[in-house]
């Protein structure tokens, strides 16, 4: 598991809760001596084009400094599908978050859609096709979905409950990469108040199972939501290490 990071994404780019001073800071911590870090260059304007539309590209290069720093997260999520797909998993901690950004429209403190223009540069590519792209996130993914809503062989999950994740995998037999929009703002401490940090890793070692099983483990997650600094970071380091967990099938 490799962990890709920037130190430019502790930067405070705005006034809003994915943005605020220190919420990265406890995941570095807590992620540090365990996994190698490396580090992203931003996505290249070509990229960004493949998901969204020129209007919404020049609407955020308009705006002060987000274009440098919403391009560096995607060029972040880049790197991990494309370790991924060389048979690395790998995390994304980057930020800003990107699944309420669609081809032409973004909100809930995202501007580009990270986790969507990895996936479409890699099928662009030919270095994939098939994709799952589940999203543990506590809100819908709704720019992702509308990404992706005609495109047959891209199929987005979003996650209800523990049940309906494994229905989905059971469900979906075929693919050639997992991707993750992991969120983690269902946390008891968080603002869904419905998951403890116990079921990041059970989350994460059916996911990890599943792409074991269907596409050689071919692996990658982004970070999305999840604002409290104190259990963030615990957050994530379960979710990676349940990843890492062989899972006994039953």
């Amino acid at each position: 598991m490799k962990i890709v990071f920037h130190e430019r994404y502790l930067d405070v780019y705005t006034r809003d809760p994915a943005a605020e001073k220190g919420r990265l800071d406890g995941i570095v911590e807590e992620l540090t001596d365990i996994y190698e870090f490396v580090e992203p260059e931003p996505a290249e304007e070509q990229d960004i084009l493949l998901v969204h539309s020129p209007f919404h590209l020049e609407h955020i290069r308009k705006r002060g400094g987000l274009y440098e720093y919403a391009a560096l997260a995607a060029g972040g999520a880049v790197k991990a599908a494309e370790l991924a797909v060389r048979g690395e998993p790998s995390f994304a901690l980057i930020r800003p978050p990107g699944h309420h950004a669609g081809r032409n429209s973004c909100w809930g403190f995202c501007w580009f859609n990270n986790v969507a223009i990895a996936v479409e540069k890699l099928r662009t590519n030919k270095m994939v096709n098939k994709v799952l792209i589940v999203d543990i996130d506590l809100h819908f993914g709704d720019g992702t979905n509308d990404i992706f809503a005609h495109v047959p062989d891209v199929t987005y999950h979003h996650l209800d409950d523990i049940g309906g994740l494994d229905r989905c995998l059971k469900e979906n037999g075929d693919c050639e990469l997992v991707a993750v929009s992991a969120g983690f703002d269902r946390h008891v401490d968080d603002w869904g108040g419905t998951l403890y940090t116990e079921d990041y890793a059970a989350i994460g070692k059916m996911i990890a199972g599943y792409a074991r099983r269907v596409c050689s483990g071919r692996l990658f997650a982004a970070l999305e939501g999840g604002y409290n600094h104190k259990v963030l970071g615990k957050n994530v380091k379960a979710l990676l290490q349940g990843f890492e967990q062989e899972e006994v099938l039953r």
